[in-house]
Formats: C-alpha cells, structure tokens, sequence
C-alpha cells in the first residue's frame, strides 16, 4: 500500500510511503501515528496520520507561499471522506472523467481505485481533513434499496473510482464540531481507538444522511457572504473568550449584521450568540477538565462576572454542575 505526492514543476517529493499491514487488519493492532512536516519555499505548514483496523484519517493545514502543482500516485483503492475546510484544489486524474475540485467548506465520499494524476492546490491557507476506510468497512455501514448508494456501491464492486453525490455539500456545524473532536483527541491507546472509530462512524453517519435526504443548509446568500459568515465562525471559535457586538463581528470581515445574522441562521441552525455561547461552555468544559484553575478562574475566562451565573449555565448545558463535572 503505497501513496507518493510529488511537486511536478520541482521534481520535489513531499510524501513517498507505504502504509502498514496493519490499516487492512481488523485484529486489534495498536493506534499508529505520524506527522509529516512542510517548511520549504512551497509554504509551511503539516499533515498528521492516524491509522488502524481499517480506518485511516489525516488532517492537514498548510499555508502557501503560491499556488502549486503537486502529483500523485497511489496503488491501492480506499474510501475517502473528504472535508475541505480551507482553500481550494481542484484534481484531474484518469480515473475520473471530469476534474474534481473542493472549495472551503465542502465534502463527499470518494470510491478511489489505483489513482495517479495531478493536483493543483491554491495559494493561502488550506485546511482539510480526510478519512479513508477500506470497502469491508465502509459497506458495513452503507444503507440498502437506496438508488443513490446501491449505485455507488455497484462502482466499487466493479474498481470504478467515483463520488458518491455529483454534487458537493457544505460542511454542518455537527460536522466541524466532530471533526474537531477528532484532530483533538488526546486519549491514548484502546480507549483512543474506540473514541476515534466512533467518531469517525457518527461522522459518516452524519454524511450518509445529508447525502440520503438533501439536508444541506439551504442559503439565499452568496457563496461571496457565505465565506464570510464562515470567517466569523473561525473567528469566534479563535477567539472564544473575547467579546464582540454583532456589528463588530461583521465589520471583521466586511458585511453587515443583517447578512450576518440572516446568513449564521441559514448555515448553523443558530444564532450568532447562541453558537458563542455553546462554544464557550465548550472550552469551559474542557478547562474544567484540565483541572489547572478553579471555577471562579473559569468563570471569569469565559466572561461571567458571577460564578453563580456560570455553575447556573453550565449545568443548564450539561446536566451537572461545575463542581459535580471535576470530580
């Protein structure tokens, strides 16, 4: 099982590897990992594997210098969930009869079988998350009678490479949410590979349903303000424990808050301050658990003046109190 990505135009190899055994396995191999770094005229940036059992998943985020043009060879056949986060690439291979190109926000389930062919990647940053499944693993969970999935599971029965849906969809909120929880996941062995293999089923869960019942948040903004509710997103979850008022939120990326409040309710389901809010009961959570401040430190992080207010919320969320949630 070998994978090669090149940059044509320098003869530069970026990755030339062959994956373990161990990804075709289903006996209970230990979690591997790797990261491969970039630090070259291209950009900087890195891309981090996790594979085990079946199951391979890779996030990236590069920022680069300038577009470029990368190739790739690979000798095997996968299913990718792709999750093109940020940025833009467009890939023209034999395999498929059109190029295939993701914009930021978007995802499909791709059937790849013996791929070669050419990747153009834009300059800027690029964010994605891709997770490939052998086909034993991936049918197990593929739905039947369904027209749209009994024909994509005809391709990979007959090695054709395929998407899944000829049309991208944007990436929910849910999505993002389980994404994230993946890249984060700092549990360690058994206990990492049941968190990371349930995630990566409720994620797919999460596709297979968008795709089934065409529940892509349906926009009236352009794809020009839907980038930018989304930039408001990214900043919010960057800046978690600032405070902003919703015209400062859409003077950050150029719009104005009719667009931004009418476009955030369109994307996520919410409002503005009611995904802020969710976000930094979130990260409360989380210093909760680090067990490095007390509640009062905590509360004061995530901008309440009274901790009573907080433990209030807090419990409101999630059913217990801070308190309760340390011990």
């Amino acid at each position: 099982m070998n994978l090669r990505l090149y940059d044509i135009k320098h003869q530069y190899t970026l990755v030339d590897k062959q994956y373990p055994t161990s990804y075709f396995d289903t006996d209970n191999l230990p979690v591997k990992e790797s990261t491969t770094y970039l630090d070259t005229f291209m950009g900087q940036g890195y891309y981090k594997e996790i594979y085990f059992d079946g199951v391979h998943i890779g996030f990236g985020d590069v920022s680069l210098a300038k577009p470029i043009l990368l190739g790739f060879e690979s000798d095997f056949q996968t299913i990718e969930m792709h999750f093109t986060l940020k940025g833009k690439s467009t890939a023209t291979s034999t395999n498929f009869n059109k190029d295939i190109s993701f914009g930021a926000h978007s995802h499909n389930i791709i059937y790849a079988n013996n791929m070669t062919g050419k990747m153009q990647w834009e300059a800027n940053d690029f964010q994605l998350c891709e997770i490939n499944l052998t086909p034993t693993f991936f049918k197990k969970f593929l739905p039947l009678d369904n027209h749209l999935f009994d024909a994509f599971r005809n391709t990979i029965e007959k090695g054709n490479s395929s998407l899944l849906h000829p049309n991208h969809q944007l990436i929910s909120q849910q999505m993002y949410d389980i994404v994230q929880q993946i890249i984060k996941c700092e549990r360690q062995g058994l206990f990492k590979k049941m968190f990371l293999e349930a995630k990566v089923i409720e994620l797919l869960l999460l596709q297979l349903e968008q795709f089934n019942t065409d529940t892509t948040p349906k926009s009236t903004i352009s794809k020009k303000d839907i980038d930018k509710v989304y930039a408001v997103r990214d900043f919010i979850l960057n800046n978690i424990d600032s405070t902003h008022s919703l015209a400062d939120l859409a003077h950050q990326v150029g719009t104005n808050d009719f667009v931004l409040k009418k476009g955030f309710k369109e994307l996520f389901g919410t409002t503005v301050f009611s995904f802020w809010a969710d976000q930094k009961m979130q990260h409360a959570k989380e210093l909760l658990e680090n067990r490095e401040l007390n509640i009062s430190e905590i509360s004061d992080i995530i901008g309440y003046k009274n901790p009573r207010h907080f433990s209030s919320a807090f419990k409101k969320k999630y059913g217990v109190s801070p308190s309760m949630w340390m011990k």
